[in-house]
C-alpha cells in the first residue's frame, strides 16, 4: 500500500551545522614553503649533476607542495566556510584566520553578518477589502550555515520571497484603521503588528537556517485610487470626535453654572428660563465662531 504524504514529517537525516576547527594555516604555510624551496634546490642540483632521479623526485615533491598550498584558506570575521568533499558535507569553519584543510575540500563562504532587507511597496487588500500599499524592513542573519547551503536554493532570494509573502498575508489579516475599540489595526497597533510579522517570517525561514532579529512596517498608505476618499473619512472622524468632546465639556460647564447659581442664590430661575439659559450657553460654548451678544433694551410691554 502506498504511504500517504505527511507535510509535518521532517526529513530523516536533516543536515545540521557541525563546526570544525582545522589546523592553523601559518604552520602549514611555513612547512610547505620550506619544502618547496628544498624541492627547487634539489631540482637545480639534479640538473647540474645531470642525474635524472633527483630531478624526478624534486618535480614530484614540488607538485605535491603546490597541491598542499591550495589547502590554505582565509576565514574573515563574521564569515563561515562550508567544507565539502565531493558533495559530502564535512563541517563549517567559523574561527577567523588563516586555516589549512584537505586541498580537495571545496570551501564555500557564507556571511553570518546581520543584514537587512526592505521589500518593495506591495499593493494588497486589508481585512476590510480596502486596497493599501505596504512595505517592511526585515533584519536577519544566518545561524545555521548547513541549512542555508543545502536546504534551500539561494537563501538570500528565499529570504526576500518569503518575507514579502508573509507581509502580504499579514496585511490581509488587519484593517488599515480600527473601527471598533477592541480591533487591532495596521496603523494603530504598530508594536503588535511588527511582532506578528517577525514571528510569521521566522516560521517561514526556519528551514533555511535564518534568524529574524526584527521586522517592522516601513511604509503604509492607502492606494492612490482611494486615498482622497479615505482622507476625507479620517477628517470626518476627527471632526466628529472633536465635536463630541466639545459637547461633553459644554454640558459639564452648563451643569456647573446652574449649580453655582442655585447654591449662591443669585437669581431664581424657573424651568423655562433654565431651558433658555442652557440653550444660549450651549450655543456659545459649542459654536466654532465667535458669538455676538444681543442686548434687549426695551421692556416686554410698551405703552402707546
Amino acid at each position: 500500500m502506498e504511504e500517504l504524504y505527511d507535510p509535518t514529517r521532517k526529513p530523516e537525516s536533516p543536515i545540521r551545522e557541525v563546526e570544525t576547527d582545522p589546523a592553523s594555516g601559518f604552520v602549514y604555510l611555513a612547512v610547505l614553503l620550506a619544502t618547496l624551496l628544498l624541492s627547487l634546490g634539489g631540482l637545480v642540483l639534479g640538473a647540474v649533476a645531470e642525474r635524472p632521479a633527483p630531478i624526478i623526485g624534486s618535480i614530484f615533491v614540488t607538485v605535491l607542495t603546490i597541491v598542499g598550498l591550495t589547502g590554505l584558506f582565509v576565514v574573515n570575521p563574521n564569515e563561515a566556510k562550508v567544507l565539502q568533499l565531493f558533495g559530502d558535507y564535512k563541517g563549517t569553519v567559523r574561527k577567523p584566520g588563516l586555516r589549512w584543510a584537505n586541498p580537495f575540500y571545496s570551501k564555500a563562504a557564507i556571511s553570518v553578518k546581520v543584514r537587512n532587507f526592505e521589500s518593495g511597496h506591495l499593493k494588497v487588500n486589508d481585512r476590510h477589502g480596502n486596497p493599501i500599499e505596504i512595505a517592511a524592513v526585515v533584519v536577519w542573519r544566518v545561524i545555521d550555515t548547513a541549512e542555508a547551503m543545502f536546504h534551500v536554493d539561494k537563501y538570500e532570494n528565499f529570504v526576500e520571497v518569503q518575507s514579502e509573502s508573509a507581509l502580504r498575508n499579514l496585511a490581509t489579516g488587519y484593517a488599515y484603521d480600527a473601527h471598533a475599540e477592541d480591533e487591532l489595526s495596521l496603523r494603530g497597533n504598530t508594536s503588535e503588528v511588527a511582532e506578528h510579522l517577525r514571528t510569521e517570517i521566522q516560521d517561514r525561514l526556519f528551514k533555511a537556517g535564518v534568524e529574524v532579529i526584527e521586522a517592522r512596517i516601513s511604509h503604509l498608505a492607502y492606494a492612490p485610487e482611494i486615498a482622497h476618499a479615505m482622507l476625507q473619512r479620517q477628517q470626518a472622524d476627527a471632526v466628529i470626535a472633536a465635536r463630541s468632546k466639545i459637547v461633553e465639556g459644554a454640558v459639564g460647564m452648563v451643569e456647573m453654572a446652574l449649580g453655582m447659581l442655585a447654591s449662591q442664590k443669585l437669581v431664581e430661575l424657573d424651568n423655562e428660563k433654565k431651558a433658555a439659559m442652557v440653550s444660549n450657553l450651549l450655543v456659545v460654548l459649542c459654536s466654532d465662531r465667535g458669538t455676538q451678544p444681543i442686548i434687549n433694551a426695551a421692556s416686554g410691554h410698551q405703552g402707546r
